[in-house]
């Protein structure tokens, strides 16, 4: 896929912020960078797009910076804060990828962004060049929560001797009762310092970015209040675009046992390991990063 024409620059892909009608539904996205077409859609749900800025890729690549629907000032659901599926998530983005107006574009999903991603692979696949699945895993639920329990025993094993640790596992211990913008934040800010594989090593320059991120209520549940639970296990290996996992070795919410599990499951896709990350790979190691994409959507236009 070759780069946007300067037809297109001055266009839907122009530097700068963007807003159109998505279904009636206000959609707000953000672009930078030069080169392919790279989607990106961020996590939470709920946490706005900012934090997911990759300057190290805009080098290489033209980068679209999704702002979710119900976060940020893209619009609300009537149901709003429920409603917002990986169905309704997946129907935005093909909007996106239809007014961006190219051949093909490449999707990037980070954390629940990744279970989105995932999603609209097996399910609109079409438009798709290839697929960053970074920090996801095949499936949500107890299991999933169950491993995430695991990895939070050891990090506040490892770190003891914090007296911060107290307030991550009460940010953990509030998850449950979230039911506004306000604690949606809290608890995003409160639990960060597990997300890193070092928080504490350099925390006057993590501080900066911790308080420097937003997020929106978004309930997680469908618009009849039942979860929108994940199983992609049976569908992932009829996968047939290309697809490149990320990981970071000291995540706790999505660590390497998913990726690998996302690995083995979809056919030739490959799979890329930050040895010194946690959930912010693109952060904590930008060039690792940013080179696994490059090489990943260049080499998938050979």
């Amino acid at each position: 896929m070759s780069a946007p024409n300067p037809a297109q620059v001055s266009g839907p892909l122009a530097p700068g912020v963007h807003t159109f009608d998505s279904d009636g539904i206000s959609q707000r996205y953000h672009v930078y960078g030069s080169g392919p077409v790279c989607i990106a859609h961020p996590g939470g749900p709920g946490i706005f797009w900012e934090y997911l800025r990759m300057p190290a890729l805009e080098e290489h690549l033209t980068m679209v910076y999704v702002e979710a629907l119900g976060t940020g000032e893209s619009g609300r659901l009537p149901t709003h804060p429920h409603g917002y599926t990986r169905e309704r998530y997946s129907l935005a983005l093909q909007r996106l990828i239809e007014r961006l107006n190219v051949p093909e574009v490449y999707l990037l999903g980070h954390s629940h962004g990744a279970f989105v991603a995932a999603y609209h692979a097996i399910h609109r696949p079409a438009r798709l060049a290839g697929v960053v699945l970074y920090e996801g895993a095949p499936v949500t639920g107890p299991e999933h929560g169950a491993e995430a329990g695991h990895r939070l025993q050891e990090f506040a094993a490892a770190h003891a001797d914090r007296p911060e640790l107290h307030e991550v596992l009460a940010a953990f211990g509030a998850m449950q009762a979230i039911s506004s913008d306000e604690q949606t934040l809290a608890v995003a800010r409160g639990i960060l310092p597990s997300y890193f594989a070092d928080y504490w090593g350099d925390e006057q320059r993590w501080a900066a970015f911790r308080k420097g991120l937003r997020a929106n209520y978004i309930s997680g549940l469908a618009a009849d209040l039942t979860p929108d639970l994940v199983d992609d296990r049976e569908e992932l290996p009829n996968l047939t675009i290309p697809a490149l996992v990320i990981v970071g070795r000291h995540d706790v919410i999505c660590g390497p046992r998913w990726g690998q599990e996302l690995h083995e499951l979809i056919p030739n896709s490959r799979l890329v390991v930050l040895e010194h990350s946690g959930h912010m790979g693109h952060l904590e190691e930008p060039r690792r990063f940013a080179h696994a994409v490059r090489d990943f959507v260049f080499s998938s236009k050979e």
